[in-house]
């Protein structure tokens, strides 16, 4: 009997958290729209917020997934 594609041994599964993406980008949006409201949501800053949010949100998941 053969296991299905997606199925993988347990020393891999141990190593590995995967992240749900839409969940992944929610948590980016919510943390780019806080740093817009600091501002007083001020035009133009837009794709700065998202890619600060998007290096704030890696530090949070590097610090939660265990070595």
């Amino acid at each position: 009997m053969s296991r299905p594609a997606n199925s993988s041994d347990s020393s891999t599964t141990a190593s590995f958290t995967p992240i749900n993406l839409p969940d992944c980008y929610t948590k980016i949006a919510e943390l780019a729209f806080y740093k817009a409201e600091s501002r007083g949501f001020e035009p133009g800053h837009e794709f700065d917020d998202w890619v600060e949010a998007e290096r704030e949100y890696k530090e949070i998941v590097a610090k939660t997934i265990p070595h």
